[in-house]
């Protein structure tokens, strides 16, 4: 008889293990993808951090499509349909409409991964008729090991003209989930450590304050609202670790004739001139100092600019003072200025460098020399206050919220027209508009560029922008190309409105 039970009880455990009676939900370790004529293959699921991915070459293979690379990110192509993944963004371009994923695409150690849910929301648009069906394992997942409470790096937010953006960086990956109310927006981390309990106050007409709060074995980020808002959007990005959650504005409603807003001409212009007090910046052979110089430049600017555009033109500092990088552009939100432009001088190691060039802000650099540029102009932060200066690597903060991504294609634009306004004007050898990270013009929510208006290094461009003469030359050359921009600019927008107006 205890043989028999023993046997009995032997038994029943294995059936409980199995699966039996739900004890352990069965895990799905694959997909398999189904066409209008039968199966066509499988994909496997991988897990990295909690979250489920699928290989994007594999998926290309079964399909019978490609992937290819891109500098960002990579492209899934299907016949004459693709769908366009950028790294660290949930985002995605699918058949050229947006669709908003629960992560972002990564690469990983044998390629790049894509998310998992894009099988359910986008490969009805990328190849219909196709549908993946979910492959489960015959045994649950071994019990995992209790894992470290996480450390909170920063809590950190901005606003901007559509939405309010909420940061958690973190040291590791960390779960979380979001409950949103018509009051506030909860958003439950569990594994992140609890610590000081902190409260920030917003006040942006949307979002009220921002509340960190220490509850049971986890975290709670309370965001109180203080108006209607749109849709709530939280997703994780890597590198560093961060948990980001977006307020968007609501939606107007279809607007008519009587509702419809004016066109937003330029009205507002912030010049920033580089460098000052403490910071000289790049010095030539004779002593001319680039603070100097890019002061009375900018002065020169910002008058030809009122007197002639009728726009208000405000400066970062109109003396010889020492601003930090990160006060630039927050002085230009403050104000919601419709532009940004920075005025530096340059300074090459090889003295016979000459040229004019403009840049705008990427995560990537044109060239080395883009790059070696802007490690340069961003090591003043090191003469900046300890308690204000970015934690960890300078470039991931710059970037932390890719804000710039929306503007990315205006200030393209904007670098483009003042550097043929300045080689017209000036016949000085074009250098080109590039791109680098340029912490000067991070967090910037409009058109940013970064104007460098020779080298203080070559003997003959010194002696050039150490005149007055040249210096006005400079000036009217970079207003002729803001009154360029700006007539482009206000014209399409009284193309828009007009297009918009009902016939």
């Amino acid at each position: 008889m205890p043989r028999r039970r023993a046997l009995l009880l032997l038994l029943l455990f294995s059936w409980l293990w199995a699966g039996g009676v739900g004890l352990a939900a069965p895990r799905v370790d694959g997909y398999e993808l189904r066409g209008k004529r039968g199966a066509l293959g499988q994909v496997a699921r991988v897990t990295v951090d909690e979250a489920g991915y699928v290989s994007a070459a594999r998926l290309a293979a079964v399909l019978g499509g490609t992937w290819s690379l891109t500098r960002s990110g990579g492209v899934l192509t299907v016949g004459q349909r693709s769908a366009r993944f950028v790294k660290d963004d949930p985002h995605v371009i699918v058949r050229g409409q947006p669709l908003t994923l629960d992560g972002a695409a990564r690469p990983g150690a044998a390629g790049w991964l894509i998310p998992e849910d894009f099988l359910a929301k986008g490969l009805p648009r990328l190849a219909p008729g196709v549908s993946a069906v979910a492959r489960e394992a015959a045994l649950p997942p071994p019990p995992r090991a209790a894992k470290a409470p996480v450390g909170l790096e920063e809590l950190r937010f901005r606003s901007y003209p559509s939405y309010t953006r909420v940061v958690l960086e973190t040291g590791a990956a960390v779960p979380h989930t979001a409950t949103p109310g018509p009051d506030q927006i909860l958003v439950r981390v569990p594994r992140l450590a609890p610590g000081e309990a902190r409260t920030h106050q917003v006040g942006d007409g949307m979002v009220k304050e921002i509340r960190l709060e220490s509850a049971e074995a986890e975290t709670l980020l309370r965001v109180v609202l203080e108006g209607a808002t749109g849709e709530v959007k939280v997703w994780t990005l890597e590198d560093p670790f961060r948990v980001v959650l977006d307020v968007h504005r609501p939606r107007v409603a279809a607007e008519t004739p009587e509702t419809r807003p004016a066109p937003q001409a330029l009205k507002l212009i912030v010049i920033d001139p580089g460098h000052g007090g403490r910071d000289a910046g790049a010095s030539g052979p004779n002593g001319v100092q680039e603070k100097d110089v890019v002061l009375d430049v900018s002065r020169r600017v910002a008058r030809l600019a009122e007197d002639g555009l009728g726009v208000k033109v405000l400066m970062t500092r109109a003396a010889d003072t020492f601003v930090p990088l990160r006060e630039r552009t927050q002085f230009a939100n403050k104000h919601r200025a419709d532009l940004f432009v920075s005025i530096h001088a340059n300074a090459h190691t090889q003295a016979g460098s000459h040229g004019v060039e403009v840049f705008f802000l990427s995560s990537e650099a044109s060239d080395n020399e883009s790059r070696q540029l802007a490690a340069v102009e961003n090591g003043v932060i090191q003469l900046e206050n300890p308690a204000s200066r970015p934690k960890g690597d300078l470039l991931k903060a710059i970037l932390w919220d890719l804000v710039q991504s929306e503007f990315q294609r205006e200030s393209s634009h904007l670098a483009e027209t003042v550097l043929d306004s300045m080689t017209r004007s000036l016949q000085l050898v074009p250098r080109g508009v590039k791109q680098a990270g340029f912490y000067v013009l991070g967090g910037a929510t409009m058109p940013a560029i970064l104007v460098e208006i020779g080298f203080l290094t070559n003997r003959r461009e010194e002696r050039k922008l150490g005149s007055a003469e040249h210096r006005e030359a400079v000036a009217r050359a970079i207003y002729a190309g803001l009154a360029d921009y700006k007539r482009r600019h206000d014209q399409r927008q009284r193309t828009a409105v007009r297009a918009e107006a009902p016939r």
